[in-house]
């Protein structure tokens, strides 16, 4: 249902991805502190003090600077566990009855 423009956009992400997995596979970037387990780079993570072995443009711009670039409010939530496994914190739908 999206347009060829939208599912080149989507391959060129995951070609991105893909070259980014392979500069941790060849030892370029460290397993545990790269662009694609910190991702995502908010502003506030960019613009504070930076000890990444990677630049603040690869961060914040991995597939180069666009005009519509979107900057995430947050960043992970205990890592990639709990963007994957959510927990609503809100009370019994009891309470509300």
């Amino acid at each position: 249902s999206e347009d060829l423009a939208e599912l080149d956009r989507f391959c060129e992400a995951m070609e991105s991805i893909a070259d980014e997995a392979a500069q941790v596979a060849d030892g370029h970037w460290p397993v545990d502190d790269n662009p694609l387990v910190n991702a995502p780079h908010t502003s506030r993570a960019i613009a504070g003090e930076w000890t990444h072995p990677y630049d603040r443009a690869t961060a914040a711009f991995p597939m180069g600077a666009t005009a519509d670039k979107y900057w995430p409010p947050v960043g992970r939530i205990d890592g990639a566990h709990g963007d994957k496994n959510l927990v609503c914190s809100c009370p019994e739908i009891d309470n509300y009855r």
